[in-house]
């Protein structure tokens, strides 16, 4: 069986353990967690991710920040990245795809929904 390694940056522990608690339905997810874009971005040098679920609205890097250099960095832009929010207007939306995110899903979150981009990203039946 595959293993994925999905990182989560969220600097709210409750979203944390939301989204954790609907991909641990998933087989052979792995997951790591961090508090906020710089927390994302050390956690990226140290291990390598196949996906990561990032909020916008965090303290001391947001996620289109974290979405930005990621996507400039030849070592991680590959990753699927998926934005999760409370902003859901559209220009927040094509901002965020237009900084290079694989997906957009606004909260609150439905774990279907986490499910279904998951498998998606991942072609994990």
């Amino acid at each position: 069986m595959q293993e994925y390694k999905v990182l989560i940056v969220e600097d709210s522990p409750t979203m944390r353990q939301l989204i954790s608690f609907a991909l641990k339905r998933l087989r052979g997810i792995k997951i790591v967690e961090a508090n906020d874009g710089v927390d994302g971005l050390k956690k990226l040098s140290a291990e390598q991710f196949d996906l990561i679920f990032t909020d916008i609205n965090m303290p001391v890097m947001d996620g289109l920040k974290l979405v930005s250099i990621v996507r400039g960095d030849a070592n991680h832009s590959h990753i699927p990245i998926v934005i999760i929010t409370t902003e859901g207007a559209q220009e927040d939306r094509e901002r965020a795809l237009a900084l290079g995110a694989n997906d957009y899903i606004t909260k609150p979150i439905q774990p279907n929904r986490i499910l279904d981009v998951t498998r998606g990203l991942l072609n994990i039946p």
